[in-house]
């Protein structure tokens, strides 16, 4: 298990918290201790709760996976759960882990499963304006958040990239693309999983704030999420439209070559009905003595089926 442990008095970083037991030395003011916990152990999620003091029952919910995004308010201790993403080019997926964030008076715990570099940047976040968070542990959940929606919208980026490579290769002419938009539908589905229940989260915070400079943060929070959240339903939407288009023009396709097929069925069928006809050796038949009979036949072939062609050629079909 991996533990930061640092104390905040009015917003300026003072110390490390000694392991829990200990408390730290600093001067009188407004004190905020956060703790980021990865893959913590049910012991080690009970020394920071005798340590900080969140309720007990939200240990079991703090180490518990949880489907989807949401916030539990426990004797006036918040518990936030949230989908953290990263979207990976190689293999062109969306990978997601999970962040449950217990807030209360004077404390915030992160217990991520695989969250800590951007536990680390929300941190710096924060430090850079201390006067907010002085404000306490909502502004500390505030730059967790705010920091989340970044790695949403470097997600976004990646599937619109994406998204137009395969535009430009259904209308390129590469039809055998309808494996991958299927997948790449599949991880914009996976992404508004992790997006779109989030936003009422946000709203339920944001319902019970009261500081005025809070509650414009995290408005802006909720602002990007919601477009966040329209991007990927138009990625949904222009996907569904591509494979329409693309399963369109594997038909049409289709049918050309039937078209062509058909075509050159007949073009060889009368040549072949003439030789099978004179291919039968009967004996009344006055054609087979003709002096010119032989390339009378040939010419007729020839004729026919190169008027069939001119045909076939004036109609589209070859």
């Amino acid at each position: 298990m991996g533990v930061d442990r640092t104390v905040y008095v009015d917003g300026r970083r003072v110390g490390v918290l000694s392991p829990f037991g200990g408390r730290p030395g600093g001067r009188a003011g407004r004190r905020l201790v956060w703790v980021d916990l990865r893959s913590p152990n049910p012991e080690e999620a009970e020394a920071v709760v005798r340590e900080l003091g969140p309720p007990p029952s939200l240990v079991g919910e703090a180490l518990r996976e949880h489907q989807r995004p949401k916030v539990e308010d426990y004797d006036g201790s918040l518990l936030v759960v949230l989908k953290t993403v990263r979207y990976v080019e190689e293999a062109g997926a969306v990978e997601l882990a999970e962040l449950r964030v217990l807030s209360g008076a004077g404390f915030v715990i992160a217990v991520s499963e695989g969250g800590a570099a951007l536990l680390r940047e929300a941190r710096r976040r924060a430090e850079r304006e201390p006067a907010l968070l002085r404000r306490g542990s909502a502004a500390a959940l505030w730059a967790i958040l705010e920091q989340a929606l970044d790695g949403y919208e470097r997600v976004a980026e990646g599937l619109e990239d994406d998204v137009e490579e395969i535009e430009e290769e259904v209308f390129g002419g590469n039809r055998g693309v309808s494996r991958r938009i299927y997948e790449l539908y599949g991880e914009v589905v996976r992404f508004q999983r992790a997006t779109k229940p989030l936003v009422g989260v946000i709203e339920r915070i944001i319902g019970g704030e009261e500081d005025p400079e809070l509650l414009r943060r995290l408005r802006g929070v909720h602002n990007r999420l919601l477009r966040v959240g329209e991007q990927a339903e138009d990625f949904r939407e222009l996907l569904s439209g591509i494979l329409s288009v693309n399963l369109t023009l594997i038909g049409i396709d289709q049918n050309d070559q039937t078209k062509r097929i058909s075509a050159w069925a007949a073009i060889l069928v009368v040549p072949t009905l003439i030789a099978s006809i004179y291919g039968m050796n009967f004996e009344h038949m006055p054609e087979l003595r003709w002096t010119f009979g032989y390339p009378l036949a040939l010419v007729l072939m020839v004729a026919v089926a190169f008027a069939l062609y001119r045909g076939f050629r004036r109609t589209g079909w070859l």
